[in-house]
């Protein structure tokens, strides 16, 4: 239950913090504040998948997205709501096909791909520009990165 709930509230996070924050992600780049919790949320959508399976997934989802409707603004979280709905089923479908390599190899692709969809479609409707597509995908490379590592060795250490 933790995980859903954690995956919830950092979906409305990321949300609020994209509204009216920029971020530096590195290479002189920046990307709206919401980029790091946003890299976050793929790996948590593919730990509820492992833990409760595909249903659980899109109830959580679904549970994110009202609270993110909620607690949003406007334009940022409408754009939020459709990105994060576009790219976690990609990344949902992804996981499924890739899962048969290992949990680490599902993870690293389905981030790989949903990043990258969800960076487009939310940038593109909530501020009509791709001009922070490049830090978008890195902040969230970022995160993808250190997550997939902390799950690597967690995985290592429970064996």
């Amino acid at each position: 239950m933790i995980l859903p709930i954690l995956f919830m509230v950092t979906v409305a996070a990321a949300n609020l913090l994209s509204i009216s924050l920029t971020v530096p992600v590195g290479f002189g780049l920046v990307a709206p504040g919401g980029v790091y919790l946003a890299g976050v949320l793929f790996t948590l959508r593919d730990l509820i998948h492992e833990r409760s399976g595909p249903l659980t997934v899109l109830y959580t989802l679904y549970g994110g997205l009202i609270l993110s409707g909620f607690m949003g603004s406007g334009l940022v979280s409408t754009a939020s709501i459709a990105a994060f709905a576009f790219a976690e089923l990609i990344d949902t479908g992804v996981y499924v096909l890739t899962r048969r390599y290992g949990l680490v190899a599902a993870v690293t692709a389905s981030n790989l791909v949903a990043l990258a969809a969800d960076s487009v479609v939310f940038l593109f409707l909530a501020f009509g520009s791709l001009r922070m597509l490049p830090g978008q995908i890195v902040g969230k490379l970022w995160m993808t990165t250190l997550a997939v590592l902390l799950l690597w060795a967690w995985r290592r250490w429970v064996r």
